[in-house]
């Protein structure tokens, strides 16, 4: 346990101590330090108190860190399909039917097992002991490009670069349907669907704001190709809004209305076709667009 304390000057005084602590040490995220002060291992004149209290000059603020958990979770010798791999990040393409971490029930065979056998001591541990150098989601039936942090410092960075969308990502899928518009945007808040909690839905009363940008790059007879840009990053956002709008993603059994009739047997090469359509590895893939993977540490 490594306890931290510092003394609030007059330039910090107003300002909540989760942001206050994140100013003061840049290693740790927001998010940790929340956490840390959610589990009440932080004070402020020797009293615990909450991520919303404002700091006041000459305020003493001690806040412990806790020593990295060494995770329980077995290294497994999976092949990596791996992009890009420097000191400080990892890109890999996540396979369809893969789960990105363990859960309780199922912790073996993920993307962390696979990453932790391939950069063994070398994992960011801000997430900690069950998502060791995740930053970001993945579906388990979403392939596409995911990054991989090997240090704090990176994890930061790149966390903070993903939420201010200075990183582009953009999405690829076969949807139900011929769109006849050559683009087009959802603006529909996204909440829990009323009376099923395991799915997502349109909730203009409860839901959070969530909008999609897409663009169709090709058509076929029953089916359209197309490309979506998230604003924002609600959970199934691009299932949920094409479906809105009349247009399922092909191979979705949660929000499709009807049995996909291909057979998609796990991956499923991108360049195969059936009846003229070509098939992507999945329902839905995701991938970073940059001119170089070196994009991704300018920051550094």
């Amino acid at each position: 346990m490594n306890e931290i304390v510092m003394e609030i000057t007059p330039e910090m005084e107003g300002e909540r101590i989760d942001k206050c602590i994140s100013n003061y040490l840049e290693s740790l995220s927001r998010s940790y330090i929340q956490k840390i002060i959610k589990d009440g291992k932080a004070y402020v004149n020797d009293a615990v108190v909450k991520a919303n209290y404002k700091v006041k000059v000459d305020d003493k603020v001690q806040f412990e860190i806790p020593d990295c958990e060494e995770p329980d979770i077995p290294p497994q010798d999976i092949p990596l399909d791996i992009l890009y791999e420097d000191k400080d990040i990892l890109i890999a393409n996540k396979p369809k039917d893969m789960v990105v971490h363990p859960a309780p029930g199922h912790y073996e065979g993920t993307l962390v097992n696979a990453i932790m056998f391939h950069c063994k001591d070398e994992l960011s541990g801000i997430n900690g002991v069950l998502r060791p150098g995740i930053c970001h989601r993945m579906e388990k039936d979403t392939t596409g490009s995911i990054i991989i942090c090997k240090n704090d410092e990176a994890h930061r960075k790149i966390a903070q670069q993903l939420k201010e969308h200075s990183i582009t990502r953009k999405y690829r899928a076969i949807v139900y349907g011929r769109i006849m518009e050559e683009e087009g945007t959802v603006n529909a808040p996204i909440g829990r669907h009323p009376t099923d909690r395991k799915k997502m839905a349109i909730n203009e009363k409860n839901g959070k704001p969530a909008v999609t940008h897409y663009k169709v790059l090709e058509r076929f007879d029953k089916y359209t190709y197309i490309e979506c840009q998230l604003e924002t990053g609600r959970t199934h956002q691009i299932r949920v809004h094409m479906t809105s709008i009349g247009h399922p993603l092909l191979g979705d059994e949660v929000y499709g209305n009807a049995k996909c009739p291909f057979k998609l047997d796990g991956q499923t090469d991108s360049q195969n076709k059936t009846e003229g359509m070509k098939l992507t590895p999945a329902f839905m893939q995701e991938f970073f667009v940059c001119k170089n993977c070196i994009q991704y540490l300018d920051v550094f």
